[in-house]
């Protein structure tokens, strides 16, 4: 692996999709970037902010194409770093875990998930890392799509800030790994 890596956190621009669930690898890069001090530049369709950390280059996106087109703007940041998916991680919400739950995770299927089956499509692999945060199933008989675009309870807001450090400590982790 090169001493560059590419950290993607994936949601769904503007203000009508901020603090839902389908948006939380934005919220989670958000705090990743304050941690590094680390400012996103203003780019439309992809807004990157760049740090290092343990003697990498960090290079973290925000495709703001909608989910269904994040692999647009990882395909590019990883050609014009000379990035190979390996050094690639994902941050994305996982339906299939209860809320909180944070894990990493080494290639595999997009399981439904429009925002990795396009970056699988467009890089041509699924061998790349990515962090899946649980937002759990809805509880109730809403289609899904209307429930991850949903915002979170106010239960589940007065824990995210301990879902955001596990996930910063398995960032952390990984970038020392990596």
């Amino acid at each position: 692996m090169s001493g560059k890596l590419l950290i993607a956190g994936l949601g769904n621009p503007g203000e009508k999709y901020h603090g839902t669930r389908h948006s939380i690898g934005f919220a989670v890069i958000d705090k990743l970037a304050d941690k590094l001090s680390a400012s996103f530049n203003s780019d439309k369709k992809c807004p990157s902010a760049e740090s290092s950390l343990d003697g990498k280059k960090i290079i973290l996106i925000k495709p703001f194409e909608f989910m269904n087109l994040s692999g647009n703007g990882v395909s590019l940041f990883l050609r014009k770093n000379g990035i190979t998916p390996s050094g690639l991680l994902v941050i994305h919400d996982e339906i299939d875990f209860e809320f909180a739950k944070c894990k990493m995770k080494i290639g595999g299927g997009h399981a439904g998930h429009n925002g990795l089956r396009d970056i699988i499509a467009k890089i041509g692999t699924a061998d790349f890392h990515r962090l899946r945060v649980g937002v759990a199933k809805p509880l109730d008989d809403r289609p899904v799509a209307d429930y991850v675009l949903s915002k979170f309870t106010s239960d589940e807001k007065a824990k995210l800030n301990e879902v955001y450090d596990l996930c910063l400590q398995k960032i952390q982790d990984w970038i020392k790994l990596a």
